[in-house]
Parts: structure tokens; sequence; C-alpha cells
């Protein structure tokens, strides 16, 4: 736990970032400054979880007050049901955030993690004063959102943001002879399956004939000529995704973040197959590195939280 040096700073929301290992709660200020934060594992089960989800709460409302508060996790709340779908957190089919409320006593805003990113690196991060910003969460798994004017993109079912189900391009799959895989969402053939990090070793597979790991592709693309094709053809799928992204929402900025945008120059790659990629004579949004780290989930639920109880 750490806490800011100015004792007069007032609290205006609560974020919590929901993880498969950790639940942190994080409590900002009007300036939109971290004072306060404080971390517990993950439980595995679901009634436990939902007890540790109210405990942070509770910790946040005694911190801060009955400020908003806002959620980031890894899933969806179905609108139409309110049950959730989650990828690392025993809750599927459970009524998550009903049950967090009630053994809260507090209403809370809920954000998948993409779009809590998206919001965070659009009003505080490498978005900010741009009117129409872009998120990619290229990890484990690939996700982002869109806000415009500083407030997320949401429609009826909550699903907007899910790049990485876009269809995989056919004229590459093609023309690398790249697998076409079932997705853990159901379908088969989603780009998620080529560009998430499992999926940039399966492209390294192919090409190489070797089973390397992200890290190690990283280190081995300026000098093992296989590689770097790999790496090239890796960079060109990134490519179509944003260029679908481009003709949908046509952003001002694209920023990216995960695991995978720690590779040194990915934005740079990407920016450059995405030139080759994109209509001819058109602008092409900026590709570039999140700002706001660890703290990017937590904040864009408090930044969310808050604008739902009608501020900003």
């Amino acid at each position: 736990m750490s806490r800011g040096s100015d004792a007069q700073q007032t609290p205006v929301a609560a974020g919590i970032d929901l993880g498969g290992t950790k639940i942190e709660a994080q409590v900002y200020d009007s300036a939109w400054r971290l004072i306060d934060r404080h971390r517990i594992e993950t439980p595995r089960d679901y009634d436990a979880l939902v007890t540790a989800v109210a405990a942070q709460i509770d910790w946040a409302t005694d911190k801060a007050g009955a400020v908003p508060v806002g959620i980031s996790a890894a899933g969806l709340i179905n609108p139409a049901t309110g049950l959730a779908l989650t990828a690392n957190l025993p809750a599927t089919g459970k009524p998550f955030r009903k049950d967090i409320e009630a053994a809260s006593g507090r209403s809370v805003a809920f954000l998948n993690d993409c779009r809590a990113f998206t919001l965070s690196e659009a009003r505080f991060g490498a978005g900010r004063g741009a009117e129409v910003v872009a998120g990619l969460i290229l990890g484990t798994g690939v996700g982002g959102g869109l806000s415009v004017g500083g407030r997320l993109v949401q429609g009826p079912s909550s699903v907007g943001g899910e790049f990485g189900h876009y269809a995989a391009p056919a004229h590459l799959v093609l023309r690398h002879g790249l697998p076409v895989m079932g997705c853990g969402c159901g379908r088969t053939g989603c780009i998620e399956t080529l560009v998430s990090g499992p999926g940039l070793t399966r492209v390294a597979e192919r090409i190489t004939g070797r089973h390397l790991s992200p890290p190690q592709i990283a280190a081995d693309r300026h000098g093992d000529p296989k590689v770097q094709a790999a790496w090239q053809v890796w960079c060109d799928l990134v490519a179509e995704l944003l260029q679908t992204l481009i003709t949908v929402a046509d952003p001002d900025i694209v920023v990216l973040g995960g695991g995978l945008s720690q590779i040194d120059g990915v934005e740079r790659d990407i920016a450059a197959s995405l030139a080759l990629a994109g209509l001819k004579d058109f602008a092409l949004p900026s590709v570039v590195l999140a700002e706001g780290g660890d703290a990017s989930g937590a904040r864009g639920a408090a930044y969310a939280a808050w604008q739902e109880a009608g501020h900003g």
C-alpha cells in the first residue's frame, strides 16, 4: 500500500483492477492522481471471489467515502441476462455484478479491462487530446475499445471492442499457410489465434519450423532471417486488424498495450506494415504505446464510474 504525500487530496472515485491473481483497489483524487491502493489475492471460488471484491469496495469506501466505484475485469456482463463471461475468473454464468452489489451494498460500474484501458489512455495517457482513440491490447488475448470525446463507445451487447474476434485476413493466411483454428470464443479463424502471444508463437512455428516464445522471437528477429520473416508476417496480420478497425471507426490514434507491446520497436514495425496495408494516399492514425502501465485498468474503471455518476 502507498499513499500520496498531499494530505489534502480529495478522493473523487475508486477503481478495482480484478485479475486472475490479484484484486487491487485504487483511489483517485480530483486531478486523477493515485492517492491510495490496496491489493489482495484473487480467490479461486466464486463465493469467496464476490466476498473479496466486496471487501475491496469496503476498503475504498473507508478510505474515500461513498465515491463512485468501477471494476475492470477480463470479461463481459451480458446486458440481456446479467450473467458474466470471464476469461480467468470463476464467474462465468453467474450474476457477478449483481452479487457484488448485493454483498457490498454499493452500485458499481463494471468494465471489460480492455475498455477500461482504452478510456484511461484516451483521457489521461497516450491518447489525451485526441478525439477518437482506439485501444488495442496484444497479450495472451486480444481486445480493445474505442473512445470518442473522452467517452467509451458502447452498444447494447457490450461486445464492441472485441477486435481479436475479427476474422483473420484470408490472403495472409493462404499466402503463408497459417493455421485456421478454433478460438476460445467458440468461433473459428479469429485473428486472436494468430496475433496474441500464443498466436505469435504459432506464426513463428509455421514459418521457422521451431516452437519459439514471444521473448525468443523478439530477441532473434533482427538476426535470424526466418524469425525476421515470421515477425514481419505477425506485424502484417496486426496491420490488417488495424485496417479493418480504421474502416469502421477511423481513429486519430491507436494505443497499444499488453505484453507484446513491451517488445522494443513494436509500434514502429506495426505502423510500417499499416502503411502498406492502408488505402493508398489516405491518412493513417498514429500507432503509439500506452503510458498508464498498471494503473490504466483501475483508473479507467474509476473514471467510467465517475462519469456514470453524472460527472465529466
